[in-house]
């Protein structure tokens, strides 16, 4: 979220902290003229390591399915952990090594038509070569950063929130074409981000430092009493798999123990304050990994300057703009509505009912519209929108000020500086056809295309609207793929794009989050593709293996998005909605989110809510706020210029330190500020060995624990219908921190009592 920089042990600091850099004098001109670069990126390689393996390939599409359908499937639950690419790069290495083992040495003579040469399953030592594609598989699983392909929230929406119908085929093209569409604009970027030497990206510097640590031997640990990385890494994964059958299953109450709550069992105001999932959260805290790393993904891994931005951020937002708009001032009367929601509600404080509002050709239907009334939202929503339009704003100008004349220079002296020692060592392969690239856009905009003229019924984005789309991803993709291969902070262009299409097509909910998915997504993938392109380029990888991996990665990862979500959107009845158990773990809060913005930016559209005929226009402002703030710590920057703690005020990271909230609660956010402080601030501070060694191995079997155990509980008691009831099992116990405390507001649930 912040610019993070890297050093030489894999720890992100703050871009302030960084040196100044230049290039070289001429007897290291081939060295990469960023300091991180060079203490951290090996500068040789060895072009005789095998990298099209059985052994890369089987390893890298099980993991590429695994990480796909458990991440999918972990979605839909309220605490959705999500399986990252680490977990897989630590967890792959025994079982490369295991396979380099037993795999038998034969070799074979491979046929004329596919070049001949001999081949083997088992050609000698799992390298770091085969590790690295095989990481590259994991991260299209991972959906590149999102968890799962971002289009399946579209299929959700329509079939759990919607209840209308769209069909196999139809999805499967949606989710396949936003997720592959990036790596046209990747093809075109990839000679001004990748090759130069000045386009570092910072956070692909943290897999190279996990690399070589994975693979250097382990010297240390024969030479002392320490435990092994891999001993170590299964012992943490079997206590997590152990443990997590109490959180998930017999007393699921450790999700979030919120104390307050038991203790003011009557008082409404109480529980407001005291709940981790429906309010602030003072004292609430987690005996439940998955709560803990459910939304920011892991603590573990965040650089505690990061963690300490989120933390002054999260303090500001939640218990001091979010007491003062709801005690002090009622703001848009807030106590008529629940403290923390992201549901929408009627003026008297009863939930919306939207189905009401859809007519049957899945539109806006205006009259009923009228006669219920405006849409109205918590003043956590309202308040947490307007701190979104902020971080917009504010990354524009933050970027420009602080680092748009460093961006300029570096993007400048890239396109004139001689080819550092990386990429040199990279020109021995052969690169990827430039048709390759251009083929597979084409051919994503033509299938698109389809999607918007046939199946225009199911998705309703016209094909004007595909190629606006487009454009939006294609221009904005150099820029931000510069500000992020330079800052390590990539915004996004989700809220412009709802914006943007709400206004000029109100009253067609799935035709916006279509346009924002192809507009936003198929540039983030891009992104995310130039990424791993860097981390090939650091790592000596055959370009032509990378483009191939990260395809076949993405069509298996799309696959089984898909194919996982159309299953438990079939066999779990109620999932997503309201109707479920208190316990119920299918309560999709994600997709309540995405269904919410569906709602507001298309089917209702910005007009009838943040415009003139809506309750939110002064949210608008929101955007000035954000232009202006960082101008303003920029001029205090160039006159106290001896006040180091000036620019590390980083407002995008203020103001987005509780971006994901929605879905996330107090809680989640508590539990991973906590653990990051632990983990990244005092454990890295005083016992920066233990740290070093075992850290990121101690992140990826936590969440592979979980992530297995919640799949047997889910095939061995959830499917089955085996359940206990007690008190462990009844949530968190704070059933008052829903209600509203407006005077004579009767929402006739007889749990609320009437003020």
């Amino acid at each position: 979220m912040g610019e993070i920089g890297t050093d030489d042990r894999g720890l992100a600091e703050p871009m302030g902290a960084v040196k100044e850099e230049g290039i070289l004098d001429d007897d290291d001109e081939d060295a990469s003229p960023v300091e991180q670069v060079r203490l951290t990126v090996p500068t040789t390689d060895d072009p005789s390591l095998p990298v099209w393996t059985f052994r890369m390939w089987s390893i890298g599409l099980l993991s590429c399915a695994l990480m796909s359908f458990l991440n999918q499937f972990f979605a839909y639950r309220t605490e959705p952990l999500v399986v990252t690419q680490i977990t897989v790069q630590v967890a792959s290495l025994p079982v490369g090594h295991f396979l380099a083992r037993v795999l038998p040495r034969t070799r074979f003579r491979a046929p004329a038509m596919l070049g001949g040469g001999e081949w083997s399953l088992n050609p000698g030592p799992f390298n770091i070569k085969e590790h690295v594609l095989i990481s590259i598989f994991a991260n299209a699983g991972f959906a590149f950063g999102v968890g799962s392909a971002y289009a399946v929230g579209i299929i959700n929406i329509i079939r759990a929130f919607y209840q209308r119908q769209i069909s196999f085929f139809t999805a499967w093209l949606l989710v396949i074409t936003t997720q592959v569409l990036g790596y046209g604009w990747a093809g075109l970027m990839r000679k001004y981000v990748v090759e130069p030497a000045h386009m570092w990206w910072p956070s692909t510097l943290v897999q190279v430092s996990l690399f070589r640590a994975l693979h250097e031997k382990d010297e240390s640990a024969k030479a002392s009493r320490q435990i092994s990385r891999s001993k170590f890494f299964l012992v943490v994964l079997i206590c997590s798999f152990a443990w997590y059958v109490v959180p998930g299953y017999l007393f699921p109450t450790l999700t979030s123990i919120s104390w307050v709550c038991w203790v003011f069992s009557k008082s409404v105001t109480a529980q407001q304050l005291g709940s981790g999932m429906l309010g602030l959260g003072l004292g609430a805290f987690t005996l439940d990994w998955s709560t803990v790393s459910s939304y920011l993904y892991s603590p573990l891994i965040s650089p505690f300057f990061a963690t300490a931005n989120i933390f002054f951020g999260y303090v500001f937002f939640l218990y001091v703009i979010l007491p003062i708009s709801y005690w002090g001032f009622n703001l848009y009367n807030a106590k008529t509505f629940p403290i923390f929601s992201s549901h929408l509600f009627m003026s008297n404080g009863t939930e919306y009912n939207i189905p009401s509002i859809v007519n049957s050709q899945f539109q806006l239907d205006k009259d009923t519209y009228d006669k219920n009334g405006k849409i109205n939202l918590s003043v956590f929503f309202a308040v947490g929108y307007g701190f979104s339009f902020a971080t917009i704003a504010a990354t524009i100008t933050h970027v420009g000020l602080f680092y748009g004349k460093e961006i300029y220079q570096r993007f400048k002296s890239s396109q004139k500086e001689k080819p550092d020692v990386h990429t040199k060592l990279m020109n021995k392969y052969s690169d990827i056809p430039a048709w390759w690239f251009h083929s597979l856009m084409a051919l994503s905009i033509a299938v698109a295309l389809l999607l918007c003229t046939v199946l225009n019924h199911e998705v309703q984005l016209q094909w004007w609207g595909l190629i606006f789309a487009c454009g939006m991803a294609f221009i904005f993709t150099l820029p931000i793929s510069i500000i992020t291969a330079t800052t390590n902070q990539s915004p996004g262009l989700n809220v412009i794009t709802e914006y943007i299409m709400g206004l000029i097509k109100p009253g067609y909910p799935i035709a916006n989050v279509c346009f924002k998915t192809y507009g936003y997504m198929s540039m983030q993938q891009a992104v995310a593709f130039l990424s791993d392109f860097k981390l090939g380029h650091y790592m000596k990888i055959p370009p032509k293996s990378m483009f191939l991996v990260q395809f076949v990665g993405t069509i298996v990862a799309g696959t089984v998005n898909i194919g996982t979500a159309w299953w438990l959107l079939g066999s779990i009845h109620g999932i997503c909605s309201d109707s479920l158990p208190a316990d119920s773990p299918w309560t999709c809060p994600s997709d309540r989110v995405f269904f919410d913005a569906s709602v507001i930016w298309g089917l209702v559209g910005p007009r009838r809510i943040f415009g003139p005929e809506g309750n939110y226009g002064a949210l608008n402002w929101f955007f000035l706020i954000g232009l202006a703030g960082p101008v303003i710590v920029y001029a205090f920057h160039r006159m106290f210029p001896n006040q180091k703690w000036i620019p590390l005020i980083n407002l995008p990271v203020l103001f987005g330190a509780t971006a994901a909230m929605p879905p996330a609660t107090a809680v989640n956010y508590n539990s991973w500020l906590l653990f990051g402080t632990i983990f990244n601030f005092f454990v890295f501070r005083y016992r920066k060995m233990w740290w070093t060694r075992y850290n990121y191995i101690l992140s990826a079997a936590l969440d592979a624990g979980v992530a297995f155990m919640g799949v047997v509980l889910y095939f061995s008691l959830t499917m089955e219908n085996k359940s206990i009831d007690w008190w462990g099992t009844a949530g968190e116990h704070c059933p008052l921190a829903k209600c509203p405390t407006a005077k004579g507001v009767d929402l006739g649930d007889g749990i609320c009592p009437v003020f």
